[in-house]
């Protein structure tokens, strides 16, 4: 039997809250999913923008590799933010 499908029995099962409650967890699933891409994403662009080689040679990040990959981090927030922002006036408008 394979655990990760639901039968559409057992789902008319459930009473209303069970029903909410499923829902519920589904979208934060979703979300914490879309979360973590976007870090993946994040990180594999900014080590490839940040890092010269595959390997860091000292054990820690040089003043220049540090710096940079704060400042990647930080644009890729900010233009996340922005595009939360304009995607949210286009639905009010």
């Amino acid at each position: 039997m394979d655990t990760t499908t639901i039968d559409t029995a057992d789902l008319a099962r459930l009473n209303e809250s069970d029903k909410a409650e499923l829902r519920t967890f589904i979208e934060m699933e979703n979300q914490r999913t879309k979360h973590q891409r976007m870090a993946h994403g994040m990180t594999d662009i900014c080590w490839k923008k940040c890092f010269s080689s595959a390997t860091i040679r000292s054990g820690s990040l040089d003043g220049g590799e540090a710096t940079c990959l704060a400042n990647c981090v930080d644009r890729f927030y900010d233009l996340r933010l922005l595009t939360l922002k304009h995607l949210q006036n286009s639905r009010t408008q």
